[in-house]
């Protein structure tokens, strides 16, 4: 095994390994509980009954988790096109950032949970209350992250291109853009962590499928094993659009990468 290849293969066990022992510890302890204290499946489900019963609801599930899906995805791509373009906008002109950032902060002490059912009465049980409800979630740390990674860019790089003449738009191109978009993609992975949860929560006000109305259907019937069917794959899939995320970042930051994973091993090997 080459150097690189062990490098990389220690800071993968060291950001790793934790995580997934603790996470195995976790559901070791819950199972051994519920078998222990003889917990009722309808009040804690046992983890190995909740596997059960998803691979029992599989048939039933495909559906839902398709209208998820698509909900989120579509609202996400709502917020992240207005996000950059409100985050540009604000960028350029002093004005509309004093007018528009405390706006903007007032927006999330309004409950999601007391738009959506507005926007039922505005839509109907369409798909598009949902998909502006996870645009609203998402919407917020798009905007911000974008606008301040847009303000942070290094002085001294400004002053430099400055000094040899370089137009505005060339400053922004060359230095702004590319020392933002760590921010950007930072608020990008907060919003998409956040964009399952809009959609199920647009479902449990009014929806005809989706995962949020599994979950409800299933707590009527008692059915707590689905429930928890319903979370599982709920989280799954916030953690692989995350990835997704990450993957994308790790592509389009070659160098932001190379670079910390340089001080991670200088740090490690010191």
């Amino acid at each position: 095994m080459s150097k690189k290849s062990k490098r990389l293969l220690a800071q993968a066990v060291q950001e790793y390994l934790p995580p997934a022992l603790l996470i195995a510890l976790f559901l070791a302890v819950w199972q051994c509980a519920t078998w222990l204290w003889r917990i009722e499946a309808y009040l804690l489900p046992s983890p190995w009954r909740i596997v059960q019963a998803g691979v029992q609801a599989r048939g039933l599930l495909s559906e839902h988790v398709q209208q998820t899906l698509r909900e989120t995805l579509l609202g996400f791509a709502a917020a992240l096109v207005s996000g950059l373009i409100l985050a540009l906008a604000i960028d350029l002109s002093s004005f509309l950032r004093r007018a528009l950032y405390p706006l903007l902060v007032v927006t999330q002490t309004v409950p999601i949970m007391a738009i959506a059912p507005l926007l039922v009465i505005w839509l109907g049980y369409t798909i598009w209350p949902k998909i502006i409800v996870v645009a609203l979630v998402c919407f917020f740390p798009i905007v911000v992250t974008t606008a301040d990674g847009l303000r942070s860019a290094d002085p001294e790089l400004l002053a430099l291109l400055q000094a040899m003449g370089a137009s505005r738009r060339q400053v922004f191109l060359k230095v702004r853009v590319p020392g933002a978009l760590p921010a950007v993609f930072s608020g990008i992975k907060i919003a998409i962590t956040y964009s399952v949860i809009g959609a199920i929560i647009g479902e449990w006000v009014g929806a005809s499928k989706g995962l949020g109305v599994f979950m409800l259907r299933a707590s009527n019937s008692f059915r707590t094993d689905w429930v928890f069917v319903a979370i599982a794959i709920s989280s799954l899939l916030s953690i692989l659009l995350f990835l997704a995320v990450a993957v994308i970042e790790r592509l389009a930051l070659p160098w932001y990468y190379t670079s910390a994973r340089a001080e991670r091993w200088e740090e490690m090997s010191a």
